[in-house]
């Protein structure tokens, strides 16, 4: 018996495909904070159930889902990816006689509605079947993830992820997560400077654009080597702007 889990905000635009793609797992649970469209109407239009809950971070919230779920085994998938036919069957095979308490899935993300195949994204597979009894996910408000003690295994057909189909949606998430993941490192006790800011992003447009092949990517992948340095560069710009406050209030 498997549960799928989503969270969800404001994803009509997605939500429809990812729950079309999970017909065939026993039970949708969605916990949705604070939609404003119509995410929870689909939802239950699916067969999904739904839980509003206030916002807690990537973490708590996907948390809060798996432990919502009625079945031990759960698959945590976002609103904009969708299970692709030979997935269903090795995740449904697997679960047959599971060898491990956790999987990997392979994931195939689109940028601009075209495949990347490189610019790092070429390695990208997220821990997300499990055996709750084993697995959690940890309580970071973003770049959240599954921790177990023991080493999962991986399933190598791929989900597919509609990631950012324009360059304003790129630069939408770039501005809340910039934030979050700046409040995240202050809480490490990370600090910045302009300099290191401005090195960071250079940094990771050599890391995806040359070493990770992003050139193979095309204009696509041009694209998303500059967004996403501007992206590294934002969040150290405001960790920089909060420690230099909290310096000047100190």
């Amino acid at each position: 018996m498997l549960s799928a889990v989503i969270i969800s905000k404001d994803e009509e635009k997605n939500i429809g495909m990812c729950l079309a793609s999970l017909q065939w797992v026993d039970e949708i649970v969605v916990v949705d904070s604070g939609s404003t469209d119509r995410t929870m109407e689909i939802a239950r239009e699916y067969g999904a159930r739904v839980i509003d809950t206030p916002w807690l971070g990537f973490g708590k919230t996907k948390q809060l889902a798996v432990d919502a779920a009625t079945h031990d085994w759960v698959f945590s998938i976002d609103a904009d990816e969708e299970v692709t036919e030979l997935l269903r069957c090795k995740i449904q095979s697997i679960l047959e006689n599971p060898r491990d308490q956790g999987y990997r899935i392979a994931r195939r993300s689109y940028y601009l509605g075209r495949p990347i195949r490189f610019s790092g994204w070429q390695s990208d597979a997220p821990l997300r079947l499990f055996n709750r009894k084993h697995g959690w996910f940890n309580d970071k408000i973003i770049h959240e993830s599954v921790e177990m003690a023991s080493k999962p295994g991986i399933i190598n057909a791929h989900m597919h992820h509609y990631t950012y189909p324009s360059i304003s949606s790129h630069f939408a998430k770039i501005e809340s997560y910039s934030e979050l993941g700046a409040k995240q490192l202050l809480k490490k006790g990370k600090k910045a400077n302009l300099v290191s800011a401005c090195s960071h992003g250079v940094m990771k447009f050599i890391k995806m654009y040359l070493l990770k092949l992003g050139f193979l990517d095309g204009k696509e992948g041009f694209v998303l080597a500059v967004i996403s340095s501007f992206g590294v560069s934002l969040k150290y710009l405001r960790l920089w702007e909060l420690t230099y406050k909290g310096a000047r209030r100190g």
